[in-house]
């Protein structure tokens, strides 16, 4: 499947969302000071959700496309590139976390309280149910991880039901799915699926949009500015949120996203189509999952500076907003290219059209 235009660069800015909503989180649990009054320092979850949106839109397009041109979907090939992407890095920073909150901070001296048994934990996180352990609160670096196991988990549901069910059929289907999932979403009884944020409806709508049939036209550049805007207001603006009940707020966050993602992607945008901006979208996994573990250090670096000179509060603010995602983009671009790289390289073999 070709490279649609703009997608890599807004994985980028979605996963800088994800970074700047934790900082403030981060640094006031540990009494340094911080700044979240602007509604933009606000969005992670919703950034995530875009996440989910993104990676539907693109999966399913990828599953359906195989299918129309080969007439089959080859499940084995398909899990091993989903392996082979998520894997290495999951299973690393799983491993990090583990260490240092079950060791590493206790022989530091510091006093972390698990929630959770630490067999029954490692058992959640090595078999993708990392939402589940994510309710006992286990620490940042460990608590990122649960969007990874609803990503997962939901592809392996998707991609056998794809497989299945007739090329014809398969948009009614996802969009069948994804209403009555919604429904469902928010019933009494059901809140299990809340509690552990399994909201597969993101996924499978976007994945809906991404094929039905738009042809360019001269309204175009109106519907990806109209689209825009409205996405730009969501992330900067607390005006949606604020006159939305929860159910309202989802489904209308799931309609923007994916509907967004159908103009977005019709024709190139300068900006998005930047080379350099183009590679921090393709380490955008690496930011998303080392950030929480760059703030560890610089935030107890900083404990000590604060301590010790008494530096004000703006330089520390300004300082933790510039240090983390930096220090983060280079962990990433590190990890990317000298880890990430060596398992991206074997997808080739598995790939069933170009």
């Amino acid at each position: 499947m070709k490279r649609l235009p703009n997608i890599t660069s807004l994985r980028f800015f979605l996963a800088l969302l994800v970074v700047i909503f934790h900082i403030p989180q981060f640094f006031d649990n540990r009494g340094l000071p911080t700044f979240y009054e602007l509604p933009l320092f606000d969005k992670g979850r919703e950034a995530v959700y875009m996440f989910f949106s993104l990676s539907g839109f693109l999966i399913i397009r990828q599953l359906f496309e195989e299918k129309m041109i080969t007439g089959k979907i080859n499940l084995r090939n398909f899990y091993i590139r989903r392996i082979l992407r998520i894997f290495p890095l999951y299973y690393l920073v799983a491993i990090i976390g583990l260490l240092y909150y079950n060791v590493i901070l206790p022989k530091m001296g510091f006093d972390f309280t698990s929630n959770y048994n630490l067999w029954e934990g490692i058992a959640l996180l090595f078999t993708f149910f990392p939402n589940i352990l994510s309710a006992s609160e286990p620490g940042g670096i460990l608590e990122i991880l649960w969007s990874i196991g609803i990503e997962e988990q939901f592809y392996l549901l998707i991609a056998p039901l794809i497989l299945f069910i007739s090329l014809k059929n398969i948009k009614t289907f996802l969009l069948i799915f994804t209403i009555l999932f919604i429904g469902i979403y928010h019933m009494p009884g059901f809140e299990f699926l809340d509690e552990y944020r399994m909201m597969f409806f993101y996924f499978s709508f976007a994945g809906w949009c991404s094929l039905l049939k738009f042809k360019p036209n001269k309204y175009l550049g109106i519907l990806q500015i109209v689209s825009g805007t409205l996405l730009l207001v969501y992330f900067t603006t607390n005006l949606f949120i604020s006159n939305m009940s929860e159910f309202q707020y989802r489904v209308f966050s799931t309609i923007l996203f994916g509907f967004f993602l159908i103009f977005f992607t019709q024709k190139k945008i300068s900006f998005f189509e930047n080379k350099k901006l183009i590679y921090l979208g393709k380490i955008s996994y690496g930011i998303y999952m080392y950030h929480t573990i760059v703030m560890q250090p610089v935030g107890f670096i900083l404990l000590k500076l604060v301590a010790k000179y008494n530096i004000n509060d703006y330089i520390v603010i300004v300082s933790s907003y510039l240090a983390i995602p930096l220090i983060t983009i280079f962990v990433a671009h590190f990890s990317y290219q000298y880890y990430e790289k060596r398992f991206l390289n074997l997808k080739r073999r598995f790939r069933n059209i170009s």
